[in-house]
């Protein structure tokens, strides 16, 4: 069940794929969010390898929930010379939207979302917060299958992960 008060959030590229990585779809994030924003330039990222790319068909299955955005969002100075499109994609969508939860993995967007007052999560604490709400997830099967598909994980968030 989504959480009381329909939690928002805008996604980055990075937890998406993560996500299908970990739990082989994205019904994680349905099950914690009433909404889930996508800026298009997410989308246009997650997409650019093809529909055969990791997380490509996932991606697609989910877009009769997922509020995939249909224009580009017009990017502050400040975040386009500070990010990639994505992640600055996301931060100016969730000001736009005023929504205030971004779900963000890369340290550079971390650190900027905190600057523009957002509120964070990243694919960890997505699962963290599912499995403590009771969706059934192994975490160290889920960060073992996100390694497996070529994710990075410092030894911090492993350690955090498992110990939480």
């Amino acid at each position: 069940m989504p959480e009381a008060g329909g939690r928002s959030l805008v996604t980055n590229t990075t937890p998406l794929i993560a996500l299908t990585a970990a739990t082989g779809g994205l019904d994680v994030l349905r099950f914690l969010f009433e909404r889930v924003v996508v800026p298009l330039e997410v989308a246009q990222e997650l997409r650019i390898g093809g529909p055969k790319a990791f997380g490509v068909e996932v991606f697609s299955t989910a877009a009769d929930w997922l509020e995939v955005q249909a224009q580009p969002v017009a990017l502050q100075p400040f975040l386009q010379n500070s990010l990639d499109k994505g992640e600055a994609a996301v931060i100016q969508t969730a000001l736009n939207l005023q929504l205030p939860l971004v779900c963000i993995d890369e340290t550079a967007g971390r650190r900027i979302s905190r600057l523009c007052n957002l509120s964070l999560t990243g694919s960890i604490g997505i699962l963290l917060k599912a499995r403590n709400q009771g969706f059934a997830v192994d975490i160290p099967q889920a960060l073992d299958r996100m390694r497996r598909q070529g994710i990075w994980l410092s030894d911090q968030v492993v350690e955090f992960a498992l110990s939480h």
